[in-house]
């Protein structure tokens, strides 16, 4: 065994930490990896009771407290338009998540653009105008538009707590810990939210990481890179970095980091394909031979 590997999730709920870190394990290498693997589970900070197990690695599951106005016409009714669903999202802004705001205020305005652009992008994914030539989701169109909101809704709410509701640094923690618990190189892959938990680990705590992974990461986005410190890096002892992601990923709208994060020989961007409900599920994307292969390569089970 070459590398030891460690695991950081994304947004959502998630089943028990050790349910998940197998799932990934499965995910990647077909079998569960004992001590090889360990996962930074932070979910318990945002979600006090896991999803009983298991399920889709997809960043939802149902969200604390009562349907919001988003979801309270409940299914088989008619989606409201992309100008009342943003409408709606920043009422509804962060919600149990917030801490030192007012439960009605607006959503920060530096994540305004960034679910503005999820909005329009899981509306033209709806209505069958991918950016790709892949089939599209064999549901009813209303039933498409709620998929890709709902994610749209989990990735503000959840990237908002991060940033502006108190957890950053004790997610953060989470991950340092699971890095200072491997012995010797280790292998990082962050799904979601999880890739910029990550890369602030990464950056907080030197070690030995001949592979960084993100898949289906904001780290791309404009939004997300004005809140991280300055400049934009690859982390110390990184020696390598790919970025894999769907075209049809709308948390990862830009699927590049190669362009902003130096030096850029350490980067890769790939395109994957994930077909999950909503192009975004952490399995999918570990599945992929993109991203399979030159983890099971350095872990010695390529």
């Amino acid at each position: 065994m070459g590398s030891a590997i460690v695991y950081v999730h994304g947004i959502g709920n998630k089943p028990p930490e050790q349910q998940l870190k197998e799932q990934w394990d499965d995910a990647l290498f077909g079998r569960p990896m004992g001590g090889a693997s360990r996962m930074a589970y932070w979910a318990r900070l945002l979600h006090p009771e896991p999803l009983p197990g298991p399920v889709p690695d997809d960043g939802l599951g149902p969200p604390p407290g009562p349907p919001s106005p988003l979801e309270a016409a409940g299914p088989g009714a008619s989606p409201p338009t992309p100008e009342e669903f943003l409408a709606g999202l920043r009422a509804e802004a962060a919600g149990p998540f917030e801490s030192g705001g007012p439960a009605g205020a607006a959503p920060a305005g530096p994540f305004d653009a960034w679910q503005q652009d999820m909005t329009y992008a899981a509306e033209a994914l709806a209505a069958g105008e991918s950016p790709s030539a892949l089939e599209m989701l064999p549901l009813p169109r209303s039933a498409r538009t709620l998929v890709f909101r709902a994610l749209v809704r989990h990735a503000v709410r959840e990237v908002h707590a991060y940033f502006f509701g108190g957890l950053r640094d004790r997610i953060v923690k989470i991950a340092v810990h699971a890095l200072e618990e491997a012995d010797g190189p280790v292998v990082v892959i962050g799904h979601s939210l999880g890739s910029v938990v990550a890369y602030e680990a990464l950056r907080a705590h030197r070690c030995e990481v001949p592979l960084l992974v993100t898949v289906g990461s904001p780290l791309g986005i404009t939004e997300i890179q004005d809140r991280l410190a300055a400049p934009l890096v690859v982390p110390p002892g990184v020696a390598a970095w790919r970025n894999a992601c769907d075209l049809r990923d709308i948390v990862a709208l830009d699927s590049t980091v190669r362009p902003e994060y130096a030096p850029a020989d350490r980067t890769e961007d790939v395109l994957v394909v994930n077909d999950s409900a909503n192009h975004h599920g952490a399995a999918e994307y570990l599945r992929s031979p993109a991203v399979r292969d030159p983890v099971r390569t350095l872990l010695g089970g390529g």
